[in-house]
């Protein structure tokens, strides 16, 4: 069984103490790739670092994580720009919109997103969408852009059905993660409604640990939770999950991985 995270942020400071250990955990539990979403200029070095500590397992994003978006936020794209010549990035994110924890930047979001979403296309990459609180102003940002030239993954999706099946009609990806795992969350029902070829697997690590871990540090090696909480729902097996939802990862993002 091979599962590949395909949104894990490894390099932040809540590993400083382990993260090698981490890392081959997460092998140790069949996780064959960790996909690492960017989150600002602050985090690039320190996520080119682990990928290039495991070059055949751990892969990077570039892009600007909306909440951390503020005023400044075009000189933080052009970063992004120039980080894209060096054509090691597998995407582009993550990017998106958030109104959770703060509203005040919203025009600045919706700008970022959008610059984004034309890198996107520019540079023949997916986009990774993180999206809290915003289904109807990304949807806006998204619709307005769909086609061809435009795929990804909607990330720690939690929206209803009909959300599901726009985001699918699109051809993007669901990103799923520890969320479906709680009980009261209601993304199991959705779920059962879709195809597995539509999702993928992901920790966002260290947020959003999946249960039994709920409150705790989240690690990639906790993928497995996820993966098995999606074979109870679809009444598969634990890899059938891994199979499918690899080869969608392959197929988005362009990685090479053994199969």
């Amino acid at each position: 069984m091979a599962m590949i995270d395909t949104h894990t942020h490894l390099y932040l400071q809540q590993f400083d103490g382990d993260r090698t250990a981490v890392v081959q955990r997460a092998l140790d539990a069949g996780v064959q790739a960790m996909l690492l979403p960017n989150i600002d200029s602050k985090t690039i070095r320190p996520m080119l670092a682990l990928c290039d500590a495991f070059p055949q397992q751990v892969f990077p994003m570039i892009g600007l994580h909306p909440t951390d978006v503020r005023e400044d936020y075009q000189q933080e794209l052009e970063v992004v720009k120039s980080e894209l010549t060096s054509g090691r990035y597998i995407a582009i994110g993550e990017t998106g919109i958030d109104l959770f924890w703060d509203k005040t930047f919203l025009p600045q979001q919706q700008l970022a997103l959008e610059a984004q979403v034309q890198m996107a296309k520019d540079n023949h990459l997916p986009i990774v969408l993180h999206v809290r609180d915003s289904f109807d102003e990304v949807f806006e940002i998204i619709g307005a852009a769909a086609g061809e030239n435009l795929t990804g993954v909607f990330h720690c999706f939690t929206g209803n059905l009909a959300q599901a099946e726009k985001i699918i009609s699109w051809g993007f990806k669901l990103g799923i993660g520890g969320v479906v795992t709680y009980k009261n969350s209601g993304l199991a029902e959705v779920l059962a409604g879709i195809d597995l070829q539509h999702l993928l697997l992901e920790t966002d690590a260290p947020f959003l640990a999946p249960v039994p871990y709920r409150g705790k540090r989240n690690e990639s090696a906790y993928l497995k939770l996820i993966a098995a909480k999606l074979a109870e729902i679809k009444s598969v097996s634990v890899g059938e999950v891994a199979r499918v939802t690899s080869q969608s990862a392959r197929e988005v993002f362009g990685i090479k991985t053994k199969e």
